[in-house]
């Protein structure tokens, strides 16, 4: 039931409190050793922790606050009754959910049951919410928090590695420019006047995002896809030598969203990175499912709606490719969202 990473830091924390004589192991002790628990500190890394200063901030606490046995007497150290609800929280949440064992990142997220703990207080001072802490672990969203004075080296590119093994990027897009350098991208044949409109309107300053309009199967697809291509071989305007396409999968944005929030919080890291990336170019297929996806009944918050904020100025470049019917029927009629593209006939 209890991994052995998790058994490993439990006793830790037993074997610290008792040799340092603490009348109670309260639930910072179990954050402390939370600290060097794999699962946990991975988690409180790539929500933006500052590892250092959170231990020296329980440390402290405990040293100060917990009281302690005295010499002469023979008593062992007790759990209080925070850190046994922290753990039957866990149990409980990772029974419910159907999973077989539970780690440090469970007892981590169980942490936060406990509102009036310092240890939840020191977490949420390094901006460390529960919400962060589940989008982690569901999803793989990091959070990218201003950084931290007093971060070593070490583990700056600690917490840089875990942010790009779980990138929003690398879960919700496909990266076209990887697969031209894979060489499973066939080259373009028959669309270079095409081609170069795409080109030459993602070099604009404003309006930068073409749209391709064609009936299914005139080679939509193909052309972001050569565009990718020829980025690789440098066959493109100094503008452009350095952008990456990423073609955005719709159905790995949708798939699990569970409650109401879920494809919002998804789509909005992708776009986060996306904004950050000067260099970014991001394809979205079927463009006109964007209206309406992931919007609740009844709301009015989909896709499309967060979209326009970074299309507005020319944060973000967007290729974009539809049908005649579609974009007639659906995607013209959203006029905010079709103004800021330029239609391409395919």
């Amino acid at each position: 039931m209890i991994a052995q990473e998790l058994e490993v830091s439990l006793h830790m924390a037993f074997v610290e409190a008792r040799q340092k004589r603490h009348e109670f192991i309260t639930v910072e002790h179990l954050l402390l050793a939370l600290l060097d628990n794999p699962t946990a500190a991975e988690v409180l890394r790539a929500c933006g922790a500052n590892m250092d200063e959170l231990r020296k901030q329980l440390a402290q606490h405990i040293a100060e606050q917990t009281p302690r046995i005295a010499q002469d007497r023979e008593v062992d150290t007790q759990p209080t009754l925070g850190f046994q609800r922290v753990i039957q929280r866990a149990i409980l949440h990772v029974q419910s959910s159907g999973k077989k064992e539970v780690t440090g990142a469970n007892v981590l997220v169980a942490i936060f049951g406990e509102k009036d703990s310092h240890a939840v207080y020191y977490l949420q001072q390094q901006g460390i919410t529960r919400l962060d802490v589940v989008n982690y672990i569901s999803h793989g969203i990091t959070k990218t928090p201003q950084p931290h004075q007093g971060k070593n080296e070490q583990e700056s590119e600690q917490e840089s590695d875990v942010q790009t093994a779980n990138s929003p990027l690398d879960n919700y897009t496909q990266n076209l420019n990887a697969l031209a350098l894979a060489g499973k991208i066939d080259p373009l044949i028959g669309r270079d006047k095409e081609l170069e409109r795409v080109v030459q309107t993602l070099c604009r300053r404003r309006k930068n995002n073409p749209l391709l309009v064609g009936e299914a199967g005139v080679g939509k697809t193909a052309i972001a896809e050569g565009l990718a291509r020829r980025i690789v071989e440098g066959n493109v305007p100094d503008l452009l030598t350095k952008c990456t396409v990423y073609a955005l999968d719709m159905g790995a944005l949708l798939a699990g969203t569970k409650y109401r929030g879920d494809f919002e919080q998804r789509l909005k890291a992708v776009l986060k990175q996306l904004v950050d990336n000067p260099n970014a170019i991001l394809f979205i297929d079927e463009i006109h499912t964007v209206i309406g996806a992931g919007a609740a009944s009844g709301g009015t918050l989909d896709a499309s709606n967060l979209l326009k904020p970074a299309l507005q100025g020319g944060q973000l470049k967007c290729l974009g490719a539809t049908t005649y019917n579609e974009y007639r029927g659906v995607f013209e009629k959203d006029h905010a969202l079709s103004r800021r593209f330029q239609k391409i006939d395919v």
